[in-house]
């Protein structure tokens, strides 16, 4: 697609195939006695994790890919396009790049001072923000220093003030829990018609869980849907004609249940609810991968017959909802809709669809300069290359380095503990490993000098080291939750078969140094996506052995990890926020640093201490990575290049007879 001028962009992109058509809700038919016809459109930003400039801090050179200055071009074109329009942020701001942890750890945000996100947003008028899960990553007091740069306002209905003693039902909301916004549009008459649309936000209670040092006793979160059913009719009363919910969170699962994560399919299910603007899951709906789920309709953009948006991460896609009201009666209804994930980049042609906004690159060129000379800074070198192109399939250097530094800082920090004597695991998982995130997303690190860029590339979360006491049975179990990550290969078959299971979070892979194992992919997995055992007598995990002898049930284990596993994060045995035995508030990331610090030399090659278990029979098995793998992979003689897709990524075959080879 030829990049266009501004003013065209967005009207080019919304008529290319990814956009859809027209939605007649047939239970609001137009009348010819329809008082006013207005037509809305609502835009969304979701997950942009402090990514406003379009450069890659890690690889330390612009990109084409992602940055709020290249989707803000969208966003003004988007308007140009439009009478009315509404800008929303769904959430998940402040944190998830160097220039995040900047402003929160090196240079510490003051009272006074706008946080860099703002500065740019400010700029763009947004309606409303949410709050999402990583605003919390820091703590509330930066969050809330965070929120007062902000010019547009704040909702989240279901954080309430942990206030027991004067408030046993804790009913206080800790934000705004919703908006009713008075505005003043244009209908299609061009009169200027007034109308009150209600925004209200949602985060995931596993918040709870994931900062439970920042938040315990301070907040508590409830569950999404309860907390829309208690709001939404109260939202009716006082007039809004229109509501729009905006949950951080993704479409999840269409059976109802508590405290949901991922809660936006039954939120569609609340009556009063017309639009639903989400995220959190990183994915762009309508889009690929929503095909088969019920009440989803994936070409037109509908969950149970409401329009709704998901626009990737990053300020990768801008998420468009084009709404027709008409208003009968005295009532608005809704009676048309588009939905549509405009992206700033076409993957498939490798080429920019949108220029960069260069007021928004201006507004935070002071806070990108001191970020970019701050992960520049050195820490050590390697003496070889630490990279994630086989993370998913073979023991990997860049879990490795991680690994080994989370066992030093543990075991030099029990010496003399009632601890001291119990054999310290180290479980690390691969960050940057493709997936959803695309071609690009490895990690890459040549020998030589390692600097603060290149740490934030292996270790990319500002989470904090936990080590939690496990028994051996608990171990193995943690071993096949994370061996869910590999498709069930059939030794009968001999067309292709894929080994890894895209809908795995690669962050859900746990390697575990200091045992060795391996992995049988001829057996089911015990564990579903969510963690639940839907197969018992599953043995994936064989040969398990603590310093050459079999792991026995009974054995203690400490396991260090970070706070999201050590707090029930992906639902791994042993690891429900019960068993935490080390709780340390430094960050696994800064670790990593320190390790490097003190050695001043590493090498980070794998102890290969994991392998796929042999299969004898001829499987046609293969996996997908970047296409920059291809060097390496030609010193292993398990791996082969088969040929490099349009989506970006190189396909290549594995021999599971030579498992553990390298």
């Amino acid at each position: 697609m030829k990049k266009v001028s501004t003013g065209k962009l967005v009207g080019c992109l919304l008529t290319a195939s990814l956009a859809v058509g027209v939605l007649s809700f047939p239970y609001n038919t137009v009348s010819a006695n329809a008082e006013a016809t207005l037509k809305l459109r609502l835009l969304e930003t979701t997950d942009l994790h402090t990514n406003i400039v379009n450069y890659d801090y890690y690889q330390d050179k612009l990109t084409d890919e992602f940055g709020l200055a290249k989707t803000a071009t969208l966003i003004k074109a988007a308007r140009d396009e439009a009478k009315n329009s509404m800008l929303f942020d769904n959430g998940d701001l402040i944190q998830g790049n160097p220039l995040g942890d900047y402003v929160a750890k090196i240079e510490p945000l003051k009272d006074g001072q706008t946080h860099p996100v703002y500065k740019a947003m400010n700029l763009l008028n947004y309606d409303a923000g949410n709050i999402g899960n990583h605003e919390f990553n820091f703590g509330l007091e930066h969050l809330q220093r965070s929120l007062k740069g902000s010019k547009f306002p704040y909702v989240n209905a279901n954080v309430y003030v942990d206030d027991k003693d004067k408030n046993p039902d804790n009913d206080k909301n800790y934000f705004t829990p919703y908006l009713i916004l008075d505005r003043t549009f244009k209908d299609e008459a061009g009169k200027d018609v007034k109308l009150k649309v209600g925004v209200i936000g949602f985060v995931p209670p596993q918040i709870m869980n994931w900062d439970k040092e920042n938040l315990q006793g301070k907040v508590i979160a409830k569950d999404i849907v309860e907390t829309a059913k208690k709001f939404v009719p109260e939202m009716k009363k006082k007039g809004a004609d229109l509501i729009v919910a905006i949950p951080h969170s993704g479409i999840g699962p269409v059976e109802a249940g508590p405290d949901l994560e991922n809660a936006s399919y039954q939120l569609t299910k609340v009556d009063g609810i017309d639009a639903v603007l989400f995220g959190h899951s990183h994915s762009v709906f309508p889009g690929a991968g929503f095909e088969n789920i019920p009440g989803v309709d994936n070409e037109k953009g509908l969950i149970n017959g409401k329009p709704a948006v998901m626009p990737g991460f990053w300020g990768s896609h801008l998420g468009v909802i084009d709404l027709t009201l008409k208003k009968e009666n005295g009532k608005w209804t809704v009676a048309e809709a588009t939905t549509k994930a405009v992206p700033i980049y076409d993957k498939t042609e490798k080429k920019s669809l949108a220029d960069a906004d260069q007021k928004i690159v201006e507004a935070v060129k002071e806070d990108h300069d001191h970020t970019v000379a701050w992960v520049r800074s050195s820490v050590g070198t390697t003496t070889s290359p630490i990279f994630s192109y086989f993370a998913l399939v073979q023991d990997d250097p860049s879990i490795q380095i991680v690994t080994n530094a989370q066992k030093w800082f543990v075991e030099k920090n029990i010496k003399g503990t009632e601890y001291e004597n119990i054999p310290v695991l180290s479980a690390g998982a691969p960050f940057k490993a493709g997936g959803r995130n695309g071609a690009a997303y490895y990690t890459n690190i040549p020998a030589g000098t390692i600097a603060i860029k290149n740490v934030s590339d292996l270790y990319i979360y500002p989470n904090t080291l936990k080590g939690v006491l496990v028994n051996g049975a608990q171990l193995k179990d943690w071993l096949e939750r994370s061996a869910g990550q590999f498709n069930q290969i059939d030794v009968k078959k001999t067309e292709e078969q894929p080994l890894i299971n895209e809908a795995f979070p690669t962050y859900n892979f746990d390697v575990i140094d200091g045992v060795t194992y391996q992995i049988d992919v001829t057996q089911p997995s015990k564990f579903d996506l969510e963690g639940k055992v839907v197969n018992p007598n599953a043995n994936r995990i064989k040969n398990l052995q603590y310093e050459g002898k079999p792991v026995k049930p009974e054995d203690k284990f400490i396991i260090v990890t970070n706070n999201y596993r050590a707090n029930n994060g992906g639902k791994f045995p042993g690891a429900d926020g019960t068993t935490i035995v080390i709780d340390s508030p430094d960050e696994n990331r800064q670790i990593v640093i320190d390790y490097i610090l003190s050695q001043k030399e590493i090498n980070p090659a794998a102890d290969n201490n994991w392998s796929f278990a042999p299969v004898k029979e001829k499987v046609n098995v293969t996996f997908t990575t970047s296409p920059d793998a291809k060097p390496f992979a030609e010193k292993m003689p398990h791996l082969k290049y088969l040929n490099t897709l349009e989506s970006g990524f190189a396909k290549f075959s594995i021999d599971l007879s030579k498992a553990g080879s390298k």
